[in-house]
Formats: C-alpha cells, sequence, structure tokens
C-alpha cells in the first residue's frame, strides 16, 4: 500500500510497517513515522542496508499490497556497471516482519559480497511520535541490545513494563557489533558468496513481543508465505459474500468498493468480547489509529453492514466490554458511556496519557444503540441484542443522567484538559466554531450528537417493543425522542442562513457556523422532510460542495481554512453520512452528485478514498488536493463506498 513520500505500509492483525523506497527504515519521528509498529510502539526503528560498505542505489522503489518487492544495486558506473542486483522482499507475519534478500551477481566469475545490516529498536511510544511537542518522563526506563548467534534481542524496560524486539537472520551473520554513537543499534555483516553469475539469499525475521500481548506464533520464515497467508485472508473477506455492483451504478463504484474491502479486510485487529471470547473489529486507521475506536468502528460497521455484518457483531462485542463501569475523571470514564478508543502503549499503561481507556466521546454511545437496533434488523439475529440487554439500558441511563439529556435536554461534553478539547467526530481543537473562528465553551451540544441521540431513542424504543418485550420502557423512550425532535428544532434552527447551528455552547448560545454536520441531521431523521430538504439543497452549493466532496465547513467564512483538520478539509466518512440521509429523504440527484464526486476522488487514489482530503475546489485544481497527514488506509474511509452502494440503492439497504 502506498504510503506518504515515498514510502509503502503494509499492514495485518493490528501490526503494520512503513518502510521507504529501498526498502529500508530510519527512525522517523512526526506526521509520517516509519518503522514496525505493534500495540501502539515501534518495534524496529532502524533498518538500513549496505552492500560493499555502500548504500546500494533504487532501480525499482518498494511497492506491493502483501508483498513489498524494491530491486537495488550498489553504486556503478557506464564503465564499470555494478556487480550485483538486489531483489528484496518483505512482508509481515504474525506479530512481525520478515524478509527475503536475493543478491544475484552480474559477473563472469566467482565473488563475495559484503552485506551490511544496521538494525535497531527504540520502542517508542506512538503519542511520543506525534508532531505535538510534548515530552514525557520516562525515569528509569532502560534500552539493551544482547547479541545472539544469529542476530539480536533488543530488550525495553520500565518498572513492570518490558517489551522485545528479536531480529535473527539465516544464515546467521559472520560479525556484528554495536554502531559507535548509538545507544543500541546493531550491525549485521556477512560474507556472502556468489558463483559466476549466481545467487545468494539471506533470509531474516522480526519478531515483536510487545507487553501484555497474548503468545502467539513466531513469524513466517519466508516473506512469500506471510504475504501468500494474508492474501488468503483477505480474499476470504473480500468475497464471503458475493457483492453484485449493477452495470448502471455510477463509474467506479464497483472498483471502489473492492478497494475499500481490501482495505477494511487489511485493518481488522483482535478484540475481547464481554465473555472474554476472541472478537476481530475494523482498527480505525494507520498509521495513528490501528485499535479499537468507538465512533469509527461503529460508523464504519454501519457502513459495511448490509455486506460484512460480522464486522457489526465484533465490534458491538468489543465495546460492550470495555463500556464504563465507574467514574474516572482522568479518562472520563462514566457507567454507561461507551469508550472512544482502547490504547496498549506504555504511556497509557502508566498513566501518562489518558487514552489506555478513554471515554472523551460524546457520540459513541448513542452510536452503539443505532448500530444494535441496525445489525438486528438487517440480520434478523435477535441474540445479540437479547445478550446485550443490560449493556444498551446501561447506554441509555447514560445518555440521560451523565450525558445531559435529563439536565438540559441535549447531549452534552465539556473540554478535557487531560484528553479532547471536543469530543464529537471533530476533535480538533478548535473545531466547534462560531462564525468569527472562535472556539466553543462548553458544556457543548453539537447538532449532530443529538441526530444520534434521537435515533438512538427511537431504535432503542423498537428494540424493547419486539426483543425484550417491555413495552412501557418502549413508550417512554418514544416519548423522549419526539420530545427532543421537538426542542432541537426549536433551539438549532438558524432562520436568517435557514440552516441548523453548528452547536449550542455552555451558556445555550448558537455556534453560528456553516458546517456539514447538518448532513448528519438528514441521516438521523432528527429534522422534519421540509426542513431537511432545505439542508441538503445547501449542502450542494459551490461554498460547500467542493466538486469532490462537501467541506467540513463552508468556505468563505472567517473560521473556513482548506487545510484545517475539521474546518474547511472533505471527508468521504462525513459526506458518506450525508449520502444516506440525502437518500432517506428522497434528494436523490443531490446524492448521486456527491457520490460521484467521491468517486471521481477515489479514482486518483489508486481507487481508495482517503481518510480526509483540503477543501479546495475542483474547479481550480483539476485532481484532490491532499490534506499532509492523512491516515492512509482508514477504516470509515473505506467503508464509504459501502455506504454509497446502499444509499444509491445499488445495495441492499442498512436496518
Amino acid at each position: 500500500m502506498n504510503g506518504t513520500a515515498g514510502t509503502i505500509t503494509l499492514v495485518r492483525d493490528g501490526t503494520f510497517v512503513v518502510v521507504g523506497a529501498d526498502g529500508g527504515i530510519t527512525g522517523s519521528h512526526g506526521t509520517s513515522p516509519d518503522g514496525l509498529f505493534l500495540r501502539d510502539a515501534r518495534h524496529l526503528s532502524l533498518w538500513s542496508l549496505t552492500v560493499d560498505g555502500a548504500a546500494p542505489g533504487v532501480l525499482v522503489p518498494s511497492a506491493g499490497e502483501d508483498l513489498a518487492r524494491c530491486v537495488l544495486t550498489p553504486p556503478g558506473t557506464r564503465d564499470e556497471p555494478p556487480a550485483y542486483t538486489v531483489f528484496r522482499e518483505q512482508a509481515l507475519g504474525p506479530g512481525g516482519f520478515t524478509e527475503r534478500l536475493l543478491l544475484v551477481s552480474n559477473r563472469a566469475e566467482a565473488t563475495t559480497a559484503r552485506v551490511g545490516l544496521s538494525v535497531d529498536s527504540d520502542f517508542a511510544d506512538q503519542f511520543e511520535l506525534r508532531s505535538d511537542g510534548r515530552r514525557y518522563d520516562k525515569d528509569g526506563a532502560s534500552r539493551t541490545a544482547l547479541l545472539r548467534r544469529d542476530g539480536v534481542d533488543f530488550a525495553y524496560a520500565r518498572g513492570d513494563w518490558l517489551s522485545r524486539t528479536t531480529v535473527s537472520a539465516a544464515p546467521p551473520p559472520s560479525a556484528a557489533g554495536p554502531v559507535e554513537g548509538q545507544e543500541t543499534a546493531h550491525r549485521l555483516e556477512w560474507q556472502l558468496a556468489l558463483p559466476a553469475h549466481g545467487t545468494a539469499e539471506l533470509l531474516l525475521t522480526v519478531a515483536a513481543r510487545p507487553h501484555g500481548a497474548p503468545a502467539g506464533p513466531a513469524p513466517a520464515d519466508e516473506p512469500s508465505q506471510a504475504a501468500a497467508d494474508r492474501a488468503a485472508r483477505i480474499a476470504g473477506f473480500v468475497g464471503d459474500v458475493p457483492l453484485t455492483v449493477p452495470a448502471d451504478a455510477p463509474a467506479g463504484l464497483a472498483a471502489a468498493c473492492a478497494r475499500g474491502l481490501s482495505d477494511l479486510a487489511a485493518l481488522r485487529v483482535p478484540a475481547v468480547g464481554p465473555d472474554g471470547e476472541d472478537l476481530t473489529v475494523p482498527g480505525a486507521g494507520v498509521p495513528w489509529f490501528l485499535t479499537l475506536f468507538g465512533r469509527d468502528s461503529l460508523l464504519t460497521s454501519l457502513f459495511a453492514l448490509p455486506y460484512r455484518p460480522e464486522l457489526a457483531a465484533g465490534t458491538l462485542g468489543a465495546l460492550a466490554a470495555t463500556q464504563g463501569r465507574e467514574y474516572d475523571a482522568y479518562r472520563g470514564e462514566q457507567p454507561g458511556r461507551v469508550v472512544h478508543e482502547i490504547r496498549h502503549g506504555e504511556l497509557a499503561h502508566f498513566r501518562q496519557v489518558p487514552y489506555g481507556r478513554y471515554y472523551g466521546s460524546v457520540d459513541a454511545t448513542p452510536l452503539f444503540l443505532v448500530l444494535l437496533d441496525s445489525y438486528t434488523r438487517t440480520t434478523g439475529d435477535t441474540a445479540l441484542a437479547a445478550r446485550l440487554e443490560p449493556q444498551a439500558r446501561a447506554a441509555v441511563a447514560w445518555m440521560f443522567r451523565d450525558g445531559g439529556l435529563d439536565d438540559g435536554g441535549y447531549l452534552v461534553y465539556t473540554p478535557d484538559a487531560e484528553g479532547l478539547v471536543n469530543q464529537n467526530w471533530k476533535d480538533s481543537a478548535g473545531a466547534i466554531c462560531f462564525l468569527d473562528g472562535t472556539q466553543a465553551e462548553g458544556p457543548i451540544a453539537v447538532a449532530e450528537a443529538q441526530g444520534y441521540a434521537y435515533d438512538a431513542l427511537v431504535r432503542t424504543a423498537r428494540l424493547a417493543r419486539t426483543v425484550w418485550g417491555d413495552d412501557g420502557w418502549a413508550d417512554e423512550l418514544a416519548a423522549a425522542a419526539a420530545a427532543l425532535r421537538e426542542r432541537f428544532l426549536r433551539d438549532f434552527w438558524m432562520p436568517g442562513p435557514g440552516f441548523p447551528a453548528l452547536a449550542l455552547d455552555g451558556r445555550g448560545r448558537q455556534v453560528d457556523s456553516l458546517a456539514s454536520d447538518a448532513g448528519h441531521l438528514l441521516w438521523s431523521g432528527i429534522l422534519d422532510r421540509a426542513h431537511a430538504h432545505l439542508v441538503g439543497r445547501r449542502l450542494l452549493e459551490p461554498d460547500f460542495f467542493s466538486g469532490w466532496a462537501i467541506r467540513t465547513l463552508a468556505a468563505g467564512q472567517p473560521g473556513y481554512h482548506p487545510l484545517s483538520y475539521h474546518r474547511g478539509s472533505c471527508w468521504p466518512h462525513d459526506n458518506a453520512v450525508t449520502v444516506l440521509g440525502l437518500a432517506r429523504c428522497g434528494l436523490t440527484d443531490e446524492a448521486r452528485t456527491v457520490a460521484r464526486g467521491l468517486l471521481d476522488a477515489a479514482a486518483h487514489h489508486g481507487d481508495r478514498l482517503p481518510e480526509v482530503m483540503a477543501g479546495y475546489g475542483r474547479a481550480d485544481h483539476p485532481r484532490p488536493v491532499p490534506y499532509p497527514h492523512s491516515c492512509s488506509p482508514q477504516a470509515w474511509a473505506a467503508a464509504t463506498p459501502l455506504a454509497l452502494l446502499t444509499a444509491l440503492g445499488q445495495g441492499p439497504p442498512a436496518g
């Protein structure tokens, strides 16, 4: 999978590796770190090859989906061409990384190649690698490297924390030693004999053993074996249920759906259910979010529900197992609240960041209820809803008690100094802004979360009546939903622009930016038909619709910035929710217009939709302008074509 700045990314079972065009790893930080990552830590930070004392040049850069391949040569000239050609193959195995180096001699006489490989593991937590300027105290931590006969064993210890990375080689290195000036980096060397026009081969294996991870199988001996295994698993997922896209579907829809299914298969991560059972859920994305994310995993599962319902079943079980049980202000935990994200890294373990199990999300809890009913209606399986009745009741109780429905009539969040300032899907600082660009102050009631709450109450009332046999509670929930719908239009609608406010701030003032969140209101059904049509048509005007997608903030407002994360960029998943809403309220032409823009954008990215695009208009730029920090692949972007398939009436409807 092509990454950024000439890198390639391989993903499998919650592990990913990012290598450069030459297959190397430099230990970069910032927005595009390279290395081998598992459970929020980098287990390989240096992987630097030399042949006869020099770094080989790149003839064919790294490329591939299951197996990264590149072709290298040592330096040479026209009169003295390179002595060897180096063919490099790399793949992810279970819990690690494998590489096969094949040297092919270009000489008519026997020769010996000196191959060197500098390796290191910095065990950096992913939160350390982000370019946010934060520094973390790690007193007492130590990194060590111990040479083995066939390689080197790296270890990182801090208190009760211990992680290891083992590099082994066949044949074993003929020499090894530390790299001068570096704490634990080591250089391994081989003298590889090549007959005339013959070959020599080197197999390398990197096994990552993160702290707290269950023991798993060793990485495959051969990259081709690991790649074939991954390819078979993805092919099984993609082909589990035939996905038929009619011939009259918009151009590119079939290719985007196929690409999306392949990415969703690669992004699956292991999780645990309420009774300790093993589950598989969609991880949010690479490089920063390859883990269970409440909102991301829920919306991804909703988009994919008619085609891959097993994703929804896994997500619901994993979120039920991690649902809040007590009050913990540091991580935002409250009884019944659905988790925002799960982290396994060192900084989370020592509570230096609150994200080990972080609950700072206003919308994951109602979306959990929406998905539970959607899954039940789509599949006809009532057993899961019956099993998760206690968790569903706890989620509803949270919405009224701690979520704010009882106090002020709306779901609200309060900015979290230790975690997220904004706790809806637009969770970057400053994203919930007034027309003049100033951030709203909390408790904040964002518009789309009220729509989710309304839908959750309607759907849970249906479950109470049809699955749990509690008509009295069903009546209470239905009445609460109707009351929420009535007051929402009264308090959020802005008569001047004829559009809903982005939010209400802590003083009850309308946060008056024109934002894409309004499209979610069409999907949830909280707006009546007349107001929904006004909103739907307004979102297709040029200040909102870039030609590729609907912008998060309409252009021309003081707060608009086309390269911001949430104040003018374009998010495919955000558009997918809106397209589903447009279809729901009968605006089929508008739905097809947005879908065509998204599919045209996907065609410029190898049929893969990016997590987010810049907000520049199509009339000014003939290609979609990338957002510089976009994840790739990313789950809800991967599932967006499936939502388009449903919205355009080309596939089975979601529940």
